[in-house]
């Protein structure tokens, strides 16, 4: 039992590290293959809005990175304070800081204010799916977003039931350029009309991070109930075993 017990826990140890290991592994060949497709941000984005952005930032979160998001609140700190420089009473189209492709209008289908106070509460601007460029974001099963560019975005995360796009200020701090994607694969931003265009996006993709615990929820079950198979299967064994019986020049005995 005790031997068995030491088995179980050195092989789920085990297991985890491989996971993790192998997780690491895929992750760092998909940040040298695609990410910003081997390009930087551009350097205006230092001045988006005439507010002041962390370069050095932007470069590792958009083009570095899949996992990390820049410090929460950034986009209300006093040198950065996005909502100050934004224009209330009209909808602001947001640009990729490495290609300029066009990926999120905002305040649509809601206030100014409601779109203020949702990105303030999270800690980074949120966007609808009404306000995505659908065309122009790839949101990956694990609800991982980035750019028709290879550029990270942020992250899918739902809320009230629907799609909820946790985005990176620095990554979307972009102005329009000619390049980088070609029509029939997503929107340029050369003659975009915000005013007449309308998003694709689903309320409810079914793409985020739930699914990545689903299938380590489902992983740890499906080898725990394995490990109790296996073990009850020994020890019936070990019990059916006929016991020993020594023979004796005077008798027989247990």
């Amino acid at each position: 039992m005790f031997t068995l017990s030491l088995t179980f826990r050195y092989t789920t140890i085990h297991l985890l590290f491989l996971i993790n290991l192998a997780s690491t592994e895929s992750l760092l060949r998909m940040l040298k293959s695609e990410q910003c497709n081997g390009g930087q941000p551009m350097p205006s984005i230092s001045t988006f809005l005439n507010a002041t952005l962390d370069y050095e930032v932007a470069n590792w979160i958009c083009c570095n990175n899949h996992r990390y998001a820049e410090e929460k609140g950034y986009l209300a700190s006093p040198e950065v304070d996005l909502f100050s420089r934004l224009d209330p009473f009209k909808e602001t189209v947001f640009y990729d800081s490495v290609c300029g492709i066009p990926l999120f209008i905002a305040p649509r289908g809601r206030s100014f204010d409601e779109f203020k106070k949702e990105s303030l509460h999270h800690g980074w601007p949120s966007f609808s799916p009404e306000e995505i460029v659908s065309e122009n974001v790839i949101i990956h099963f694990t609800g991982r977003m980035k750019s028709k560019c290879g550029t990270h975005l942020g992250h899918n995360l739902p809320e009230n039931g629907e799609d909820r796009y946790c985005i990176d200020l620095v990554c979307i701090a972009g102005t329009p350029m000619e390049r980088a994607i070609s029509p029939k694969n997503g929107v340029l931003s050369t003659n975009f009309n915000s005013s007449t265009y309308s998003s694709s996006a689903a309320k409810i993709s079914g793409l985020n991070s739930t699914n990545v615990y689903m299938i380590i929820i489902s992983c740890v079950v499906i080898f725990c109930i394995f490990s109790f198979f296996v073990y009850y299967g020994i020890k019936r064994k070990y019990r059916s075993k006929p016991s020993m019986k020594l023979e004796h020049s005077y008798g027989t005995y247990n």
